[in-house]
């Protein structure tokens, strides 16, 4: 495994750490800033628009530069946008620096899974992808507890400047270790990336993702009112609970990332088919502790953690450049919206039983979407819609360079 993968790794870190930020100063920051607790959570819901919406503009306005030079881009538009997180007076300035470190961390998972695929052979890229993805894993595991930590004990601003400190290491190391990818043939770069936007079947994998995120996201970001309301776990457990989750997530992406690549449809059929059961079981048992914690340990065994498999089929149903990647990350951030939305709605409506209910709607709904690719696997006999197949952009007679090669055809790396 190339070392450059766990660079991406810390750099998808440090850009969840900020995404996760504001969830844990927000009575601080609404105090300093002088508004409302609400208006401090619309901070959590710009900087997730600016991801999906913004990501791929930002993506196509570093798409011609090297793909080093166009990390350490957005590694500097982070920054920049930390630091006049950190700096904010007032409400308004802190609402543009969400936006954009929104964007840039839209763009740099694009950027990210296109460096990966392109330092790593294709058998490998499964297991590297999930290893990039531990950054999210991990981010979510450690990073909101210890930025707010670093809060509660400095101040909100300490916490957005750490996360710009963390920002300069990532981008140093980066710019030291990571190898010199080029592209060529600058020209056609442009109309390369878009024309696999014309495949419906590019469309139908990342709607589908924005379904399996979905069904997660719809009972997690309401795991601490149930464990509280309805469990009935005290506020000081909840967060030993949710380091117990993440780490079941950090299990399960070591798990999926392993098999992502021969076994891509399989597990996530697989996966969906087990988060439907552990949702379902989890909304039946939710007052009862043993089987509400067994199913939320389920969940974050085979929930978030399809992603190394999810990416795996974009790839290969578009390409594995950067703005396929961008676009398929906006698709799981549309995900979590529309998940933390309908399982609210369904608070509202029949109480906090219900965003589980909705996960394993959602879940379902899925399932039937993955329903062609499963069916075509069967059809053939064997996995082979399960096999190794290097997508259409890399091959000879699509203008690629190597067959199979990890990256986009126009990319080699440099000495």
């Amino acid at each position: 495994m190339p070392k450059s993968v766990y660079l991406m790794a810390l750099g998808i870190f440090t850009m969840v750490t900020s995404e996760l930020l504001v969830g844990g100063l927000m009575p601080q920051m609404a105090e300093d800033l002088g508004v409302s607790v609400t208006r401090i959570g619309y901070l959590i819901t710009a900087f997730a628009l600016a991801m999906a919406l913004g990501g791929p503009l930002a993506t196509l306005a570093v798409l011609r530069l090297r793909t080093h030079h166009a990390l350490l881009a957005l590694f500097a538009l982070f920054f920049v946008g930390n630091t006049l997180a950190a700096l904010s007076g007032s409400y308004w300035p802190m609402l543009v620096a969400r936006v954009v470190t929104g964007a840039a961390s839209g763009a740099f998972f694009g950027v990210a899974l296109s460096a990966v695929a392109q330092v790593t052979a294709p058998h490998l890229r499964g297991r590297a992808t999930g290893v990039a993805l531990q950054g999210l894993m991990v981010g979510t595991l450690l990073g909101l507890p210890l930025s707010t930590l670093i809060g509660g004990q400095f101040g909100w601003r300490a916490a957005f400047a750490a996360v710009g400190a963390l920002t300069v290491v990532a981008a140093v190391a980066t710019a030291l270790a990571l190898p010199r990818l080029e592209r060529s043939g600058e020209a056609g770069a442009l109309r390369a990336e878009t024309a696999v936007f014309r495949r419906p079947r590019l469309w139908a994998a990342m709607a589908t993702s924005t379904l399996i995120i979905g069904a997660t996201f719809a009972a997690f970001s309401y795991f601490t009112p149930i464990l509280t309301e309805v469990t009935g776990f005290s506020r000081d457990a909840v967060p030993l609970l949710l380091l117990g989750y993440g780490g079941a997530t950090v299990v399960g992406n070591l798990v999926v990332s392993r098999l992502a690549v021969s076994h891509t449809i399989t597990v996530i059929v697989t996966g969906l088919a087990l988060n439907t059961v552990f949702l379902t079981v989890f909304a039946l048992f939710a007052d009862l502790p043993v089987p509400a914690l067994a199913a939320m340990a389920g969940i974050g065994l085979v929930g978030i953690t399809l992603n190394p498999a999810m990416v795996t089929r974009v790839q290969r149903a578009g390409n594995a450049r950067a703005l396929v990647n961008t676009a398929h990350a906006s698709f799981i951030t549309l995900g979590v919206v529309i998940g933390s939305w309908a399982g609210g709605a369904g608070i509202d409506a029949f109480g906090l039983r219900a965003p589980l209910w909705v996960g394993a709607a959602l879940a379902v709904l899925a399932l039937a979407a993955m329903v062609p690719a499963a069916l075509a696997a069967r059809e053939a006999g064997h996995e082979a819609a399960d096999a190794f197949v290097p997508p259409s952009s890399d091959r000879p007679e699509d203008g690629a360079g190597r067959p199979g090669a990890g990256g986009p055809a126009a990319e080699r790396v440099t000495p």
